[in-house]
């Protein structure tokens, strides 16, 4: 086990919402899987990239109420807001399931439901 998981993850947010994909990206394995509970899958750092080029238009606003570490597993769980493609602010609970590996965040399972709009 990592101890430094949850730091890498808080890091990696941090840079998420000072709108810096890359960096953010720098603290993914290259293999990266991102599974969206209930919508799509994307495989490897390109597609993230992809998504992220596309659905952060605007960097996203995070409020993480809970980090919980455990092997190679972090747990976050908050609330986001982003805007959706017709440019309004929604807001959404989530609950993510970071897999690290060697460091990286290799692998998410993410639980994300709208609970309204601005």
């Amino acid at each position: 086990m990592n101890p430094d998981n949850k730091a890498i993850l808080e890091k990696a947010n941090a840079a998420i919402t000072k709108g810096d994909n890359e960096g953010f990206l720098s603290f993914c394995t290259d293999d990266t899987e991102w599974t969206f509970v209930g919508d799509k899958t994307l495989r490897g750092k390109e597609a993230v990239r992809q998504y992220m080029a596309t659905a952060y238009l605007e960097p996203p606003r995070f409020m993480v109420e809970a980090l919980i570490a455990e092997g190679e597993f972090v747990t976050a769980t908050g609330k986001i807001s982003m805007k959706d493609e017709n440019g309004t602010m929604v807001d959404y609970d989530y609950c993510d399931v970071w897999q690290f590996r060697d460091g990286k965040m290799a692998a998410l399972k993410a639980f994300v439901i709208a609970t309204g709009s601005r």
